[in-house]
């Protein structure tokens, strides 16, 4: 009587573990469809085989025996501490996402300019595995360049000094089995001075950013541009003596030079065509900003650089040699006041001190030799801060 009555129970359970088998399996195929479809709208219907094929090929993975060089020796994915002039892979792929497979195939095969013609005279690939580097390239403006993972060298040194000041404190008051009590109280005082060593460098970083040197949207070598052809700082930052920021040069003053030369000689036309779009397009640049002071802090570059008489390599330092432009000081606080103290003010002919009649007087009667631009107030607190 049990075993029938189990019997009918599981029965009657058949068709329930059956709508929730057939429940599961659409859901499935739903989600599936969904992935599949999302898929589609970033690879143009490709598969995710085709797009890792693709990227094999880009950095040079695939295939086994090549006598080219890979695309990504030439086409970086991330940034590099020196300047790469060949355009990265996520340029080329912004640059062609909306355009068919035969215009980056001419482009690649059949290339235009003596530095690309250089670089592309052997290079050999059937049409089925460009097309699959075509498909990865649009995928990555969808995905993006996979963000570098953090460091964490330092907090696992902390930490580890920390453990070493545990068991010191630990063996000195508790253990007791280390009869040379200098030992665990060298590597207690140690590792305690160590931890503090790196608290106090790295509060001092605390808004600071020396050698900061941001990805631009173009790569632009002051080197090529301030040292090679020589062109001065203030044709192209227009507003440094008279405005309280250098300014950032507009398209339209690139063009000057630009309206006729379209190719580098390292560079080639990529970068160019860049200023070239940007200009014919009404659409500016968007450079990003490098000499950054915190919000609390007052600097003005027409005082500076108009009354001053500074050189720009005096805060910016040799510009002239920066392929990659950095922030060369560190601009502390400090800084500034040891520079206002060792900086002699220029009297002479500049009508801007002509106010300082006591100061002019001392120095012609040979009552100091030089002003400084601390004497005039520089390092005065409400100066930068008020």
């Amino acid at each position: 009587m049990r075993e029938h009555f189990f019997r009918g129970n599981s029965v009657k359970k058949i068709p329930f573990f059956v709508s929730l088998l057939a429940f599961v399996t659409c859901f499935s195929l739903s989600i599936n469809t969904y992935a599949d479809g999302l898929e589609s709208v970033i690879s143009d219907g490709h598969s995710h085989e085709d797009i890792k094929r693709g990227e094999r090929f880009f950095k040079g993975l695939l295939p086994f025996e090549r006598a080219n060089a890979s695309c990504v020796s030439c086409h970086n994915l991330k940034q590099v501490d020196t300047l790469n002039w060949n355009p990265s892979a996520m340029d080329i792929a912004l640059k062609y996402v909306d355009k068919d497979f035969e215009s980056f195939q001419s482009t690649i095969l059949n290339p235009v300019g003596v530095k690309m013609e250089a670089s592309h005279t052997s290079f050999n690939i059937s049409e089925e595995d460009l097309r699959t580097v075509k498909i990865y390239l649009d995928d990555l403006v969808h995905t993006g360049v996979p963000t570098p993972k953090p460091t964490y060298y330092n907090l696992i040194l902390f930490l580890f000094l920390g453990l070493i000041i545990t068991w010191a404190i630990v063996e000195l008051i508790f253990i007791r089995k280390i009869k040379l009590k200098f030992i665990p109280l060298i590597l207690l005082l140690g590792a305690f001075g160590w931890q503090v060593k790196m608290i106090v460098t790295d509060a001092i970083r605390l808004g600071r950013q020396e050698n900061y040197a941001p990805d631009q949207p173009i790569k632009f070598s002051h080197k090529v541009h301030a040292g090679d052809n020589g062109i001065d700082c203030l044709y192209c930052h227009t507003t440094a003596e008279h405005s309280k920021s250098a300014g950032i040069p507009a398209t339209n003053l690139c063009m000057n030079c630009h309206v006729l030369i379209r190719e580098g000689t390292n560079s080639g036309k990529f970068e160019i065509a860049k200023v070239v779009d940007a200009a014919e397009n009404g659409k500016p640049i968007e450079w990003k900003r490098i000499h950054n002071l915190p919000d609390h802090v007052y600097f003005n570059h027409a005082v500076h650089v108009g009354s001053g008489k500074l050189d720009c390599m005096q805060c910016h330092g040799p510009v002239e040699e920066m392929d990659i432009m950095e922030q060369h000081s560190d601009l502390s606080m400090g800084w500034c006041v040891n520079c206002h103290r060792d900086t002699e003010v220029d009297f002479g002919n500049n009508g801007y001190y002509e106010h300082y009649v006591q100061l002019h007087e001392d120095l012609k009667s040979g009552a100091i030799d030089s002003v400084k631009a601390a004497d005039i107030g520089a390092n005065d607190c409400m100066r930068c801060h008020y």
